[in-house]
């Protein structure tokens, strides 16, 4: 089987360590996908960890620093939708907390019908209960501001593994700039607070385990919580 229909969009951030073994590990499962590293200004030597890959074609990187853009994990996210060309698009972290084998599933779900489709976290074991119990509230409030709009929902609305139609999203993007917080962090549900429940658009869910962290460190914190809380409002 072929994924030369699909591209990996790699949104980054100071992830030497984890980077170059995810690379290794789409590349050995995934025949003929594209990946496009996104990097947002790393300041640890994440990009010269990509010189083994230079031979191959399939794999783009955008330095989002050196083009003067405005950092954040969401404007990451679009700079790599709006530059990939092939019919489908998954996004997943790069500090390996995202399984690569569970790829395969979103893509078959894209492939058989589903316009998106949502990697649903089953469970995570690594975090603090204070950090379960915020993510719980947020996450409930996230639902209700869907809910309450119409709006379309899934399982896992902060899910940062996904799968999309390419067309798809570059229209709801384009048609919606405004509403994406570009210095915020969750920009699936940027995307679902534009997609009314009447709009036909078909969403499958996968779940996974959610890895725990071998590499780096979160970059979560009150930056964006607060910037979350603009997507809420936005």
């Amino acid at each position: 089987m072929t994924y030369s229909d699909t591209t990996l969009v790699l949104p980054t951030l100071n992830e030497r360590e984890a980077l170059p073994i995810l690379i290794s590990a789409v590349l050995r499962r995934y025949d003929g996908i594209r990946i496009l590293v996104v990097d947002d200004g790393s300041e640890d030597g994440t990009l010269s960890t990509l010189s083994r890959f230079s031979r191959n074609k399939r794999i783009g990187v955008i330095e989002r620093k050196g083009l003067g853009r405005s950092p954040g994990l969401t404007a990451s996210i679009i700079d790599g939708i709006m530059s990939s060309s092939t019919r489908f698009v998954i996004v997943m972290d790069s500090d390996m907390q995202h399984p690569p084998e569970k790829i395969r599933e979103i893509r078959s779900a894209l492939a058989s019908g589903s316009q998106i489709a949502v990697g649903v976290r089953a469970g995570v074991r690594q975090w603090p209960i204070y950090r379960k119990l915020v993510s719980k509230l947020l996450g409930s409030i996230g639902h209700a501001v869907l809910l309450l709009s119409g709006k379309k929902t899934t399982g896992d609305i902060f899910s940062g593994f996904f799968g999309i139609e390419r067309k798809l999203a570059r229209g709801i993007i384009l048609r919606n700039r405004e509403r994406f917080v570009g210095d915020g962090y969750k920009f699936l549900f940027d995307l679902l607070k534009c997609i009314d429940a009447k709009d036909g658009i078909a969403i499958s869910e996968v779940g996974y385990d959610f890895g725990n962290r071998r590499f780096g460190r979160s970059k979560a914190g009150a930056r964006q919580a607060a910037a979350l809380i603009r997507s809420f409002v936005t």
